[in-house]
This record gives C-alpha cells, sequence and structure tokens, in this order.
C-alpha cells in the first residue's frame, strides 16, 4: 500500500510539471474594436455612368475609403522606458517594565552583584530594511505591411486589420495589425505610419522549430517561477 502511494505522488508531480512544458498558445484574432454599424443598403444602381456606392473623385488621390479597400501600415516604432525604485525604512522600540511597589517596598532579587529588581527590565527592538530596483525596456520595428479595411464607422474613421504569414523552413512567423485610422492620416501613397493608428495592436512573433529553441524548459521556468520558495 505505501508503495502504491508512493508511485501515485511521483506520477501526479510528473503530471503537473508535464503541464508546465505545454506550447503557449498563439491569441484568437479578437481586436478589441467599438461596435460596428449596421450594413447600408445602397439600393438598386442610380446610374448607367455614375454609381453611388462605387464612386471616386477626380481629383482626389486614390485611398482606402470604403469596405474592402486595402492599406498600407508603415511600421515606425520605436519605444524606451525605464524605471527605477529605491525603499529605506526602520524602525526602534524601547519599552521599559519598572518593578513595582509591594507593601511599600520593591521586591527583589539576590545576586553575585547584589540586590535586583525582581519584576523590573527593559527591552530594545531595531528594524531595518534597505531595497532597491529598476526595470528598463525598449522595442523597435521597422517595415511595412497592408491591410484590409473592413469596416467604415458613422464618422468616417477606417477599422483595419491584417495578417503576413512567412514560413521558412522549419519555423513561420506572422505579423498581425489591427486598428482604427483617420483618413485624413493617409498620405497621398495610400499609406499611414503605425503611431498614427488608434488602440493598434501589433503582434510580430514565431512558431516552430526556432521559437521552441529560444524557450525555457519547464524545470528552468520553475525555478525561476513565484512557486520556488527560495
Amino acid at each position: 500500500m505505501k508503495t502504491f502511494l508512493q508511485s501515485a505522488c511521483v506520477l501526479a508531480v510528473i503530471g503537473a510539471l508535464a503541464a508546465c512544458a505545454s506550447p503557449q498558445p498563439i491569441p484568437d484574432w479578437e481586436p478589441a474594436f467599438p461596435e460596428a454599424p449596421p450594413v447600408e443598403d445602397f439600393g438598386p444602381p442610380n446610374g448607367a455612368i455614375f454609381q453611388q456606392q462605387v464612386g471616386a473623385a477626380l481629383f482626389s488621390d486614390l485611398k482606402a475609403r470604403q469596405v474592402g479597400d486595402t492599406l498600407t501600415v508603415r511600421l515606425v516604432e520605436n519605444t524606451t522606458a525605464s524605471t527605477s525604485a529605491s525603499t529605506n525604512t526602520s524602525k526602534e522600540t524601547n519599552a521599559e517594565i519598572v518593578n513595582p511597589t509591594v507593601f511599600g517596598r520593591a521586591p527583589t532579587r539576590r545576586d553575585d552583584s547584589g540586590a535586583l529588581p525582581l519584576f523590573g527590565g527593559s527591552m530594545d527592538s531595531t528594524t531595518e530594511f534597505d531595497g532597491t530596483g529598476s526595470s528598463s525596456q525598449s522595442n523597435s520595428m521597422q517595415g511595412s505591411m497592408t491591410v484590409t479595411v473592413y469596416q467604415r464607422l458613422p464618422n468616417g474613421n477606417l477599422m483595419v486589420k491584417g495578417e503576413r504569414w512567412i514560413t521558412v523552413n522549419q519555423g513561420r512567423e506572422f505579423l498581425r495589425i489591427a486598428g482604427i485610422v483617420r483618413p485624413a492620416d493617409i498620405g497621398t501613397d495610400n499609406s499611414v505610419p503605425s503611431f498614427k493608428i488608434a488602440d493598434a495592436r501589433i503582434d510580430y512573433r514565431g512558431t516552430g522549430a526556432i521559437d521552441d529553441a529560444n524557450r525555457q524548459g519547464w524545470l528552468a521556468r520553475f525555478f525561476q517561477s513565484p512557486w520556488m520558495p527560495f
């Protein structure tokens, strides 16, 4: 019975550790956007030469303006952040107990040094704490990618999203972009910089053998996790 319980405990520990080794799932493509308005019905064709729903101005640049149009996003991301903190605390406590007087005299006890108070005493306590910490993070991304307009808001802003997958040997990389673009920010070449996209979500990562090689094993992650007691 004892051997069975030991085996069961070992299997339970192995199963729990194996669960930590499961690959990290790729998040679903569900960007958070405002509620989309109902699709507008343009009705039957209203002209033999000019159609209102697909009309284009004769003297303006060809820019994304309707659902289904494409737009080039120029990735211009360069962010740097750093923070530091320092904490110093100290506490000192002094307590003294005075020997009481009983029947007109203070009780004492005899020692080699003479008479000492029987109930008197004192206590001193000192606590100090010094802590420092710092953190820094930076990222840089350059490039370009084409996205598609999938919704037009009532105020004219365009909701865009798109993704690009690249497969090289045993690894796959993908780039996802989503956000809200103001038509006035679109350049004459039908492009917009990424820092002018509202509620932007930019996701660049990889999958496959290269991504697995750059990831720590489950035992190394355990020793660096909050569950490590030391």
